[in-house]
């Protein structure tokens, strides 16, 4: 391998141009092809960011100068042409979710097993600076015990033909939205997470859900309240609700590289507010990433996280399921 890490796109997606590609800038990592369905797509995308454009998926991993990939293809797709890359023997960097549901994502991690190689799924958030001072703020008991966690991702409504409203995609709310608040209560309770109920909301237009809610419980009987959907005002944030105040990240999934994260803390007679530096939690992840690729961090930890989320997904979607639509 040569010193920097090349790096060839599957997809030439929306969120590769605004965040994976600048993320590039500066790290041990270079762009040097891409590839997307549509050869007029992938031969502008190459022309903008100085790169080679291939006819296909598979002809950009025949190449000899792609190490790494990075996968940005609808949902339903990840862990397809996750496994090919393995199999071509290429490391992986995903979006997330990794696949549709736990038993393929194990499939996906078996795969990498045995090829050797790495392959993570793009839960960059975790790489925010934002969410370690609200761990260590709650860790020193700053808002005394942890009560509730109460998180939310939504997104105001998609047009008619977004894939997301696609299940041969693998769309819907929660593998989009859900995913977030999920993977705050993996990040601040105790293992194991209960799901004790769940809803799920349903437009006739689409065969996915379009929004949802869940109840869980971690083994400390902690309580986490978790909303996500497609039909609401735009929002970002959780909440750890201790007994003596609570902590508030108003940004906390998807914050711009240049924003100043406003942590908030009440407490009974005050609130304190703390401004946090700004941080590219993309680049985090890609450092993160191609430190795995290098063999300078292991990335298991990381796998059975991935895992751990994606059972949390299917135990809420069990949940909304039996308990019928709302609409």
């Amino acid at each position: 391998m040569t010193d920097a890490i090349r790096i060839g796109l599957i997809g030439c997606s929306s969120i590769a141009a605004r965040r994976f590609v600048p993320a590039l800038a500066g790290s041990t990592a270079r762009l040097t092809a891409v590839a997307a369905r549509d050869p007029a797509r992938a031969a502008a995308f190459a022309a903008r960011f100085g790169a080679a454009a291939t006819t296909g998926y598979r002809e950009l991993l025949a190449r000899d100068d792609v190490d790494a990939v990075y996968v940005s293809v609808p949902t339903g797709r990840h862990a397809a042409e996750t496994t090919a890359a393995l199999a071509a023997g290429r490391h992986v960097l995903v979006e997330k979710p990794l696949a549709v549901d736990a038993a393929e994502g194990a499939a996906v991690l078996a795969a990498a097993r045995r090829a050797g190689r790495v392959v993570m799924e793009n839960r960059m958030f975790v790489h925010h600076g934002q969410h370690r001072v609200a761990a260590e703020l709650l860790a020193d008991g700053a808002i005394g015990d942890l009560r509730v966690l109460g998180a939310a991702m939504a997104v105001p409504p998609l047009p008619a033909g977004d894939i997301r409203h696609r299940s041969d995609l693998g769309g819907g709310a929660l593998l989009d939205v859900g995913y977030y608040p999920a993977h705050a209560a993996l990040l601040h309770l105790r293992a194991p997470l209960e799901v004790v109920g769940a809803t799920r909301r349903t437009d006739p237009r689409y065969d996915v859900e379009v929004g949802g809610a869940a109840l869980l419980r971690d083994a400390a009987g902690v309580d986490a309240h978790l909303t996500y959907g497609f039909t609401h005002a735009y929002r970002s944030r959780y909440e750890l609700w201790g007994e003596r105040g609570r902590l508030v990240l108003e940004r906390a999934f998807t914050p711009a590289a240049g924003w100043q994260p406003v942590l908030r803390l009440h407490r009974q007679d005050r609130v304190e507010l703390r401004t946090l530096p700004a941080e590219d939690h993309f680049r985090g992840a890609l450092d993160a990433f191609l430190a795995a690729v290098r063999g300078d961090a292991e990335s298991a930890a990381h796998g059975a996280r991935t895992l751990a989320g994606l059972a949390l997904l299917d135990a809420i979607r069990a949940a909304g399921r039996r308990a019928g639509p709302q609409r």
